[in-house]
């Protein structure tokens, strides 16, 4: 039988994102037994990556196994117990999801409704209840390009009662614009991989604060995330390892070349890499005659949403871009699936040359 075509695309939607050329070069590299020393060198080293790369010196900062809604589902399984309050702030689909999980584990959830391409309103989160035990948003929202101010969130959920966990869902924001979790007060987080990490799907870096880890679900009810035996395999500080399940050697491997590119690099140079090419595709839209979709002020650059025109079928404009031109974005979402799109500069993809290869596209396809 054939093989599966081996097409190259330009990956400028919501994600996956092409990875870094370490990442791919890494995932050739000979595999290891998932409790070979070897291995376990580069799981340490990649935690500590990941330390520098969240911002946090917490001791529970590993990389999960599954995508970023893996890391999503490990945050309530751990910390949300049954009837917990839990107030989550809603401007788009991933907040949605936040509702639909924590609910999922029993919570009892108050949802904090926003309009998609508006931010988190910090002051009616908390107006939502006086004493939750958690308080979950989304950073950067994939399914409208909004950035929301976790820092300003965190800061005054604690300033009000230091037993409330914070929970941020960072999947679009990590290694793309600056994530500081231990200045923030964040206390449980979860990324993905396929964003502006620059790698394949499959890995959802977590950290955990001490004070959400002493207030974790003792027994939670999935075995598969349950953190507790998830960490006796991945901390070897007191001299053992206790298995789990066989880790992903190689996109551990694969992560762990792209956290190396990136902290050469430096994540300043990385964070103004993501900004500076999100400006130009901005400005570049403008030129062509297009509005943006999400709040001035609050807009992702790396991960752009953009109304499609009137009179514009935004599915054959998509289509064309991937079969003539080998770039894919993304649709919008929900009631904005026919009327939005979105277009990703993430990790690799966040050169100049990426912008203009799409801008340029666009320009053909409309005939701007």
């Amino acid at each position: 039988m054939p093989g599966m075509a081996l097409v190259d695309r330009a990956l400028l939607g919501p994600g996956p994102s092409n990875p870094y050329p370490e990442a791919t070069a890494a995932l050739a590299a000979p595999l290891l037994g998932h409790l070979d020393p070897e291995f376990l060198r580069v799981l340490d080293e990649t935690c500590a990556r990941l330390r520098r790369v969240w911002g946090t010196e917490n001791a529970r900062t590993l990389p999960l196994s599954g995508t970023g809604s893996i890391g999503m589902e490990a945050a309530f399984a751990n910390f949300a117990r049954p009837g917990d309050v839990v107030v989550v702030g809603v401007n788009g689909l991933f907040g949605e999801r936040m509702v639909d999980v924590a609910g999922r584990y029993g919570a009892d959830v108050v949802r904090v409704d926003h309009d998609w391409g508006q931010p988190v309103d910090v002051r009616r989160v908390l107006d939502a209840h006086p004493e939750p035990s958690m308080v979950a948003a989304v950073h950067a929202e994939t399914s409208t390009g909004v950035r929301s101010d976790i820092k300003a969130l965190a800061h005054a959920v604690h300033a009000r009662d230091q037993r409330a966990l914070v929970l941020a869902d960072c999947v679009t924001s990590l290694a793309g614009i600056e994530v500081d979790i231990d200045a923030w007060g964040v206390d449980v987080a979860y990324s993905g991989t396929q964003k502006c990490l620059g790698v394949a799907p499959g890995l959802a870096p977590f950290t955990v604060s001490d004070r959400a880890w002493d207030r974790r679900v003792q027994r939670p009810p999935t075995w598969y995330l349950d953190l507790n035996l998830i960490g006796a395999y991945v901390d070897g500080s007191s001299g053992g390892r206790t298995y789990h399940h066989t880790a992903p050697v190689a996109m551990i491997a694969s992560l762990h070349a792209a956290l190396g590119r990136v902290l050469e690099e430096g994540l300043e140079a990385v964070h103004e890499r993501h900004r500076a090419a999100g400006q130009r595709l901005h400005e570049g839209l403008g030129e062509l005659g297009l509005e943006l979709f999400a709040a001035e002020g609050h807009r992702l650059p790396e991960l752009t949403t953009v109304r499609v025109p009137d009179g514009v079928d935004s599915a054959k404009v998509r289509q064309v871009l991937l079969t003539e031109y080998g770039i894919e974005i993304g649709a919008g979402v929900g009631a904005f699936a026919s009327s939005v799109w979105r277009i990703g500069l993430m990790g690799h993809n966040a050169r100049p040359e990426r912008v203009e290869l799409v801008l340029g596209a666009l320009r053909r396809v409309l005939g701007a």
